[in-house]
């Protein structure tokens, strides 16, 4: 019998937005305190340098202003879902590349670029209803749902900013949250079942892979990490062997090896 599909997570529209604006902001103030040298380094997302980062940064929440003035897609029902999303990603790379070098080719002024999106979301976004449906690169989804795959493009990427420069840029901890918990759906949804328990305290436990299920007690076969580590895991930063050497990850039983399903994005 296969295994019984999950209610989709919910989460707070208000909150999320909230969490969007906050991780921006913290962004946008380091960004903003960044010389012509910091801007001009290297990060680790390919020939990027950290201008090109910020710009992408400040692109996602540009993209939902723009989308939300697009004409709301036929139909009743969203075509994507939160835990869904990571999976559109791959193949993309080359238009966000594209994307990317036109904004920050068109804002030399990164904190100028930051203080213009941050009040043009506010004014676009703040007011829509969370059930508004808009077209994405990857399908129609709900305006709340399509702002908590933002959680996971600015934690990641405020990682790779810290991991570039040195600073250590703060995390906002709903954004966190949003985006561990997304993540840890996503990764259910490519293996459903009950046989492995996946744990990131405090934000997400969910269980995944087909195979004997527990039902009471401690079960076989537990991976526990923390929510950076998780989070760099799912979208490639990080290896799992590397991760489970350094004792970021602690995994028991015999299938506690998630090194097949990793990464979730591409």
């Amino acid at each position: 019998m296969p295994p019984t599909r999950k209610r989709a997570r919910r989460y707070d529209p208000d909150r999320t937005r909230a969490a969007v604006l906050a991780q921006f902001a913290q962004v946008g103030q380091a960004v903003a305190g960044l010389t012509p040298e910091q801007l001009a380094l290297p990060t680790p997302l390919g020939d990027w340098t950290v201008r090109e980062l910020a710009a992408h940064l400040a692109a996602g929440l540009s993209a939902v202003c723009r989308n939300l003035e697009l004409p709301e897609p036929r139909g009743a029902k969203p075509e994507l879902t939160p835990a869904e999303w990571p999976f559109t990603t791959a193949g993309r790379s080359d238009a966000i590349d594209e994307e990317t070098r036109a904004l920050t080719a068109a804002h030399p002024d990164p904190a100028a670029l930051y203080e213009e999106v941050a009040a043009r979301f506010e004014a676009v976004v703040g007011p829509a209803p969370a059930d508004r449906l808009l077209p994405t690169r990857a399908g129609s989804m709900r305006l709340g749902d399509h702002l908590v795959t933002l959680t996971v493009e600015l934690i990641a990427h405020t990682d790779d900013l810290n991991a570039a420069t040195g600073l250590a840029v703060p995390y906002d901890r709903q954004a966190l949250a949003a985006a561990t918990r997304l993540l840890a759906d996503a990764l259910a949804e490519r293996a459903p079942g009950g046989s492995v328990e996946v744990r990131v305290p405090p934000f997400a436990v969910v269980q995944c892979i087909g195979g004997p299920q527990h039902t009471r007690g401690t079960p076989p076969n537990v991976v526990e990490t923390d929510p950076l580590t998780w989070i760099r895991l799912a979208t490639g930063r990080t290896g799992w062997a590397e991760e489970l050497e350094a004792a970021r990850i602690s995994a028991s039983g015999e299938r506690a090896d998630l090194t097949g399903l990793l990464p979730l994005m591409r």
